[in-house]
């Protein structure tokens, strides 16, 4: 799959429930035994089980020209073992039941990974469409 928008997010930015400058706007690596939905996929919920390490909330978040950009997240000693295909980003409401998933990205250099106990560091493309344009 390529990097897509869920259905549920883009439903999320048309109503105006969805702030990515002011609000708490995760990223999670996943695993490639995430399959993925994102026609129907909505909530945190519907990824929790195949998110490896801890989300990293998205620093330093820019909005230009109608692309959306961030500071390069980073997860410290990943457990080692597990294959990630991608990262989903959300909007955090302190509710995995209620937190929107907005996007899914795998167009990452160096993914699929195979996760060795080290850190990583997902690097956002650098050209004109950084995190995702809308």
């Amino acid at each position: 799959m390529a990097n897509v928008l869920y259905t549920k997010g883009k439903e999320a930015f048309l109503s105006a429930s969805i702030d990515l400058i002011g609000q708490t706007i995760k990223v999670a690596l996943v695993s490639n035994a995430y399959p993925q939905n994102v026609v129907t996929d909505q909530f945190y919920t519907s990824i929790s089980a195949h998110v490896i390490g801890t989300p990293q909330t998205l620093a330093n978040k820019s909005i230009v020209g109608g692309v959306f950009d961030a500071d390069d997240p980073t997860w410290s000693a990943v457990t080692a073992g597990t294959t990630l295909e991608g990262v989903v980003i959300y909007k955090d409401t302190g509710s995995a039941a209620t937190s929107n998933l907005l996007a899914y990205i795998d167009t990452i250099t160096g993914f699929p990974l195979l996760t060795n106990g080290g850190d990583i560091t997902v690097q956002w493309d650098n050209g004109s469409y950084k995190i995702f344009s809308l």
